[in-house]
């Protein structure tokens, strides 16, 4: 099962839930992660933040999306807005 878009093969894709659209064409997207502790094999909960661009502004707070890596557009942007999944 692949999730990458036709053409880009390498390019790493998220899904997450989007904290803030209160920026010009950026988003704030939280994604969570389930992992294994090495020493205590308890199941732990992971969110990394990453800021999107989102050219349309399409996605609104609450909503969930899919991120792509791309190349970097800002000092801190370094993903971009696939899809709107839903809320």
């Amino acid at each position: 099962m692949s999730q990458e878009p036709k053409g880009r093969s390498r390019a790493r894709v998220r899904e997450g839930v989007v904290l803030s659209d209160k920026m010009e064409k950026t988003i704030i997207v939280e994604v969570t992660r389930l992992t294994e502790h090495p020493q205590f094999k308890k199941i732990i909960s992971r969110k990394v933040k990453y800021a999107a661009h989102d050219e349309k502004r399409e996605a609104k707070a609450g909503q969930k999306v899919q991120i792509m890596e791309t190349r970097p557009i800002s000092k801190t942007k370094r993903w971009r807005l696939v899809k709107v999944l839903g809320s």
